[in-house]
């Protein structure tokens, strides 16, 4: 009876242990070696490469913050100077990504959750100066035109575009469309902020490129034009919202597994960051600190993404 009785009570036992996560958990890899996570030259990708680094200490591992430019980034993750860039967006990927990615020395994790655009904005006089907006056909208007003009672009309007550094097809698209507007580079996207809030202040004409989330947008009004028709798998020439992807050293996940695994899980909502960024940019909280309060807020999440990766 006694033998019986410790018979049924060790089924279940076994069972536990067999199925247990322990049992089959993924080895972290590389503990020693720091994970290099690139940092970029905006804050919401700032936020979202801390996000992921607290999220790999807590596993166990090591981690390094590496400046590095949105296009130099990817000839340090092709030769492993780099392990991760964890906020890609494919409309800024340049002549390197596209070889390392064919020669398998990068590799693409998945999105990241961001429901991006990346476009032209406007501003309400804009509107008023071209009427036909938000239809992009409006852009060749002479009276538009002219409203939009500048000694710099003059006959053309000016759309003030992205850094150089950041690459742009916004040249591209206005020439194969015909559209008689030249794109000036801003300085910095602290200089696209500064130009459209003080040409809303001053109720001028402004057509630029810009991306959301955005801090700015929250208390900016701006309206999206309608982008000429183009192939979106062609984004040499074609300006669309692009889905933000995870991009990671080819290496990585024979290095560092369950930091590979948790890496494809992680998400990261627009509402969320673009909260974050609005915290840091405009109300001057720490970063640190504003990724702190994201992960209290998001516990169920991210304990899920830990708990995956080891399983």
């Amino acid at each position: 009876m006694n033998s019986r009785k410790l018979t049924l009570w060790t089924i279940p036992v076994a069972l536990t242990l067999m199925s247990s996560p322990l049992a089959v958990a993924k080895p972290l890899g590389d503990k020693d070696t720091a994970i290099k996570i690139a940092i970029n030259e905006w804050t919401g990708q700032n936020l979202t490469a801390h996000i992921a680094g607290k999220l790999l200490e807590k596993l166990g591992y090591k981690v390094e913050y590496v400046t590095a430019g949105t296009l130099p980034q990817f000839t340090g993750i092709a030769n492993g100077t780099l392990a991760v860039s964890p906020e890609v967006w494919p409309s800024n990927l340049g002549d390197v990504y596209p070889k390392a990615k064919a020669e398998g020395k990068l590799e693409e994790i998945g999105e990241l959750g961001l429901q991006s655009r990346d476009g032209w904005v406007y501003t309400a006089d804009t509107k008023a100066a071209c009427p036909e907006l938000p239809d992009w056909s409006a852009l060749k208007d002479p009276a538009c035109v002219q409203a939009l003009a500048t000694p710099e672009t003059f006959p053309n309007g000016r759309l003030l575009d992205y850094p150089a550094d950041w690459g742009s097809v916004s040249g591209a698209e206005l020439k194969k469309f015909d559209i008689p507007f030249t794109p000036v580079p801003a300085g910095s996207e602290g200089a696209l902020v500064a130009e459209l809030q003080a040409a809303v202040a001053a109720h001028k004409p402004l057509l630029m490129r810009f991306w959301s989330p955005h801090w700015v947008l929250a208390e900016t009004p701006v309206e999206w034009l309608k982008m000429p028709p183009c192939d979106a798998k062609d984004l040499a020439e074609c300006i669309v919202a692009p889905p933000v992807i995870k991009v990671v050293w080819a290496g990585f996940a024979q290095k560092w597994p369950a930091g590979y695994e948790m890496m494809k899980s992680l998400q990261l909502h627009a509402d969320d960051q673009q909260k974050m960024i609005y915290a840091v940019d405009k109300q001057g909280k720490n970063l640190d600190q504003a990724v702190d309060d994201w992960l209290d807020q998001h516990q169920g999440d991210w304990q899920a993404w830990l708990k995956a990766a080891q399983d």
